[in-house]
């Protein structure tokens, strides 16, 4: 009977487990998930107006905002995210680690900044990062998507699903509310409505109109010929009007939420709407071509 050698190193199978290459990975894109909520919500986390809305919104408001919130992010990681040939389970769990990143982002921002305290009541606290990370988490969003470098063939893939119609319409109205969100608390939309003339309102739609088509179809921005190239008179017409469509529902939606609605009447609502709208414009027609790309 042979008896074996006890120099024989005997083969070890290997562990199971998360490889380090994995956690390298899986860090560097929160990483870029936490620089982009920062980057795309900073002014937000800086803006009085908006501590006062978390102070004051209703639960049932602060709900209704995350949910939808959390909506865009179900749309925006489907048809814009990092991930290749991803499923609905999968688009759930970025999703929901987006919102978490993003109420977690801005808890410490709120307390390192001394807007919540031990003094804080529990509803103001949690009414202030709700308002705040829902910006911050279509941050993390497109942060954890965009931001990095990767330019292999299954980007290539992704753009072309966002090149889709349901994936531009979606791309384009994360980047309205996400431009809008940055303005409509503040004062100064209500202040531009109320001192604003109806012609002076026509052109603000009119030169919302002229930049969106501009940016969309004439100024050659990153890949704009992706979208570009075959495009006619009509749909480039077409394009814009829809683009700039996005902007006034997004921007009746944040206005809405922020309570920037006063009772004054329906004149200066919809000037609101058309005011804000120049930035919603931006947004939308600029998110369609560069947050993809």
């Amino acid at each position: 009977m042979d008896v074996p050698d006890e120099q024989t190193p005997r083969q070890v199978p290997p562990r199971e487990g998360v490889s380090p290459r994995a956690v390298e990975k899986s860090l560097r894109e929160y990483g870029r998930g936490i620089a982009g909520g920062l980057l795309f919500s900073l002014p937000l986390l800086y803006t009085m107006e908006i501590w006062e809305e978390g102070v004051l919104a209703r639960p049932e408001a602060l709900l209704l905002y995350l949910l939808a919130t959390f909506v865009l992010l179900l749309g925006y990681n489907r048809y814009g995210g990092f991930r290749q040939d991803v499923n609905w389970a999968e688009v759930f769990t970025d999703s929901v680690e987006e919102l978490g990143l993003g109420l977690l982002i801005s808890t410490v921002v709120l307390f390192l900044t001394g807007r919540i305290t031990p003094d804080t009541s529990w509803r103001e606290a949690v009414g202030m990062v709700a308002v705040e990370a829902s910006i911050v988490a279509i941050g993390v969003s497109v942060g954890t998507a965009q931001l990095g470098g990767d330019d292999s063939p299954r980007r290539e893939d992704q753009r072309n699903k966002a090149e889709r119609v349901p994936g531009q319409l979606i791309i384009g109205f994360c980047g309205a509310v996400l431009f809008a969100s940055n303005v409509a608390p503040t004062d100064e939309i209500q202040v531009i409505a109320v001192e604003s003339s109806p012609g002076k309102l026509l052109g603000i739609a009119l030169l919302s109109l002229v930049l969106g088509g501009l940016i969309l179809y004439q100024l050659d921005f990153t890949r704009a010929r992706r979208l570009t190239h075959r495009v006619k008179a009509w749909d480039m017409l077409w394009g814009t009007v829809v683009t700039y469509a996005l902007a006034l529902a997004s921007s009746t939606l944040v206005l809405w939420f922020f309570g920037r609605f006063p009772e004054t009447g329906l004149f200066v609502c919809v000037a609101e709407v058309v005011v804000l709208s120049l930035a919603g414009t931006l947004g939308a027609s600029a998110g369609r071509l560069l947050i993809q790309s």
